[in-house]
């Protein structure tokens, strides 16, 4: 839907005003625009002010997306009312008891070492081809970035050589979720292998400008990839590595995200550093508001729950005191 195309109903001058405001305080409201774009022309056809039949129509209009879809739409036109309300008391507010029920949250998959390294593996069995001459080093590095450094998928397409400083061992991403920025240092391993990749680059004659894109594609012009392009890769090498989740699907690329901060509780357990103390580094490595976010990505998996339960008894068990008469266990 194109954005440069004026508000043409009644809701519209609040529309504008409630994007306004939202951007302001440093939202991006991109998706909510283009929702409330979609429900502007809705009553813009009709001629008809935002009210429970005018919304009913446009909620019944979407039947063929998903529920939960569905719900977060109606939840965007519904906040956008509430912005109105502070200036008309009297306006229509959508019922959020009648909404649909929301998607039951997946379970994200947690990639296990060995799985990361099947997935590295069939990375370095891709054959390059005239029009991708650097698939092969362009997923390497995609899914060593991504499982190293916990990145979203979007920070990651959108990097270019600039942000990475070869001296200082860090890479920047700029303008990222709630417009924050952050500078994430980089182990030995991790600036090798992009070290490695930029003189493959320099290697075969490809550009290597500050302005270039970091995951470079020959496809787009050197622009680097889409998100959805590289989702549509790392799944078929998912596939290529046998990798499943528990329900037997393909995991998602972001589940990636979530095995990074579940794979740097479990190394903090083991060497025995203090994980409490450590979580405000682990959300501000993430790009976190505060450490409330980062929770949603700490799993209690099997191996942590052994790790903290060996340090709970490594601590407490003196607390602890069996009677005698427990010691045969209960009756």
């Amino acid at each position: 839907m194109n954005t440069n195309t004026p508000f043409g109903s009644a809701v519209g001058p609040f529309v504008l005003d409630y994007l306004a405001h939202m951007r302001a305080l440093g939202r991006g409201y991109d998706r909510e625009e283009r929702v409330l774009r979609h429900l502007d022309a809705f009553l813009a056809r009709t001629g008809a002010d935002l009210s429970c039949a005018s919304f009913s129509a446009w909620s019944l209009a979407q039947g063929h997306l998903s529920s939960g879809v569905r719900r977060n739409r109606m939840r965007i036109v519904r906040n956008m009312c509430l912005y109105r309300r502070r200036a008309e008391p009297g306006c229509f507010i959508p019922d959020i008891t009648e909404f649909p029920a929301n998607h039951q949250c997946l379970r994200p998959h947690i990639f296990t070492e060995t799985e990361i390294v099947a997935l590295l593996q069939a990375a370095d069995n891709l054959v390059p081809r005239w029009n991708s001459p650097l698939c092969r080093e362009v997923y390497r590095l995609a899914i060593v970035l991504l499982y190293t450094t916990g990145l979203r998928r979007g920070e990651l397409v959108r990097l270019a050589i600039d942000d990475y400083e070869p001296y200082e061992h860090t890479l920047m991403i700029r303008e990222s979720k709630f417009h924050k920025s952050r500078l994430l240092p980089l182990s030995a391993d991790r600036f090798r292998e992009l070290d490695t990749y930029l003189e493959t680059r320099r290697t075969k004659g490809l550009p290597v400008f500050s302005d270039s894109s970091l995951l470079w594609n020959l496809k787009r012009g050197g622009n680097g990839y889409r998100g959805s392009t590289l989702g549509i890769g790392l799944r078929n090498l998912f596939r290529n590595a046998r990798i499943r989740t528990v329900a037997g699907r393909l995991p998602r690329v972001h589940d990636l995200r979530h095995t990074f901060a579940v794979h740097a509780i479990l190394r903090w357990y083991r060497s025995g550093q203090d994980v409490q103390a450590k979580l405000p580094f682990l959300s501000a490595y993430m790009g976190h508001v505060s450490v409330l976010s980062t929770q949603h990505y700490l799993h209690f998996i099997d191996s942590i729950a052994a790790c903290a339960s060996k340090r709970f008894a490594e601590h407490c068990s003196r607390l602890v005191v069996v009677s005698p008469q427990d010691k045969g266990g209960a009756r």
